[in-house]
């Protein structure tokens, strides 16, 4: 029994002397990623992704770094990823390296080589590669209600959704308000706009739309138009993204009073973005324009301006100043429309 309980004493010891050895094992880090610049710094932490032109690399002293690829001469890395080419091809499952500024890459037909900056995103998303679509989108509604010297009751509403695809995109948008002082309505307004567009080789890209609009308080009962257009991406920068679409238009309009009238007419809509702000934040105009064909002094424009900054949870702020012009607007009606508003949305 003695023998026995030396013999339990020595595989006790024998065990917790191999625990710390084994632990001390098991928690040996892996590899950390590194780039080295063509200034010759060297950058080491966890390279987590590479977008458009920038390599994002997680770093123990600075958290994550953007770095321009033009600026690597070498990187390596050591989690494999999918690489998809700017040409679209799409590489299997390996690490990023990158010697001399040359991507190395297996699997490829012999002979081929690409650079760094032929290296458009790593792990795409389904809709990237051809499955499906992106949905994005923000809604809001704002109700005000005031009680006392004067009751006033205000409702406004924004839907802006898109189905984005590798070959094509889809959009919706819709807004509205109604207002009323003293049980008198003085504002009653919507207006929703469809587009599908189609994208070609390169920057360029074809569309169709169409979008309705009322006001009582402009008279209008309905506006109404449809037609195609040509779109092209000029830049597409997060700091500076501008794209521009020019067609015709059919357009419909039944007025309350005033006679109603038909004609064809020209259409165009330029968006521009940008996050020079920084901060998450984001710079926007949305500008649309119809003008009268047959009678050239009829114009109308339609301009947004607005800052948009990111809340918790996905809401969004926004501070905006629409101006809607008419030059062909009825008598007794102004116009320029003037609104300027704060607004507070749910992003997806």
């Amino acid at each position: 029994m003695h023998a026995s309980f030396v013999h339990l004493v020595a595989l006790t010891v024998t065990v917790l002397l191999a625990l710390p050895a084994h632990a001390q094992e098991s928690e040996t880090p892996s590899p950390a990623d590194r780039i080295v610049l063509k200034n010759g710094s060297t950058i080491v932490g966890t390279v987590t992704s590479a977008r458009d032109g920038v390599v994002v690399i997680e770093t123990d002293f600075a958290g994550a770094l953007n770095i321009a690829q033009e600026q690597i001469v070498s990187l390596e890395s050591n989690t494999p990823v999918i690489m998809q080419m700017a040409d679209g091809e799409v590489l299997a499952e390996q690490p990023i390296v990158v010697e001399e500024e040359q991507l190395v890459v297996s699997g490829t037909v012999p002979g081929t080589t690409y650079t760094l900056s032929d290296l458009k995103a790593t792990d795409p998303a389904p809709w990237e590669l051809g499955e499906g679509y992106r949905w994005t989108g923000l809604a809001n509604v704002a109700w005000k209600m005031e009680r006392g010297n004067s009751d006033t009751d205000e409702v406004d509403y924004k839907l802006d959704t898109k189905w984005l695809g590798l070959k094509d995109r889809f959009t919706l948008k819709g807004s509205g308000e109604v207002d009323e002082a003293n049980g008198q309505k003085n504002s009653d307004n919507w207006s929703v706009i469809g587009k599908y567009d189609r994208f070609l080789d390169g920057p360029m890209y074809w569309g169709v739309n169409l979008a309705a609009e009322e006001d009582e308080f402009a008279d209008l009962n309905l506006r109404w138009y449809a037609g195609p257009y040509l779109g092209r991406k000029f830049y597409e920068e997060p700091v500076f993204n501008l794209e521009a679409e020019a067609g015709l238009a059919y357009v419909d309009e039944d007025f309350i009073v005033a006679e109603d009238q038909q004609y064809p007419g020209a259409n165009w809509n330029v968006k521009m973005g940008s996050n020079y702000l920084g901060g998450d934040s984001r710079l926007y105009l949305d500008h649309v324009g119809i003008w009268n064909l047959e009678e050239t002094s009829d114009l109308i424009l339609n301009t947004t301006f607005g800052l948009a900054f990111p809340l918790l949870f996905n809401f969004e702020a926004a501070a905006e100043i629409m101006l809607e012009y008419d030059s062909g607007a009825v008598d007794n009606v102004d116009d320029l429309d003037q609104t300027y508003s704060f607004r507070v949305g749910y992003t997806w």
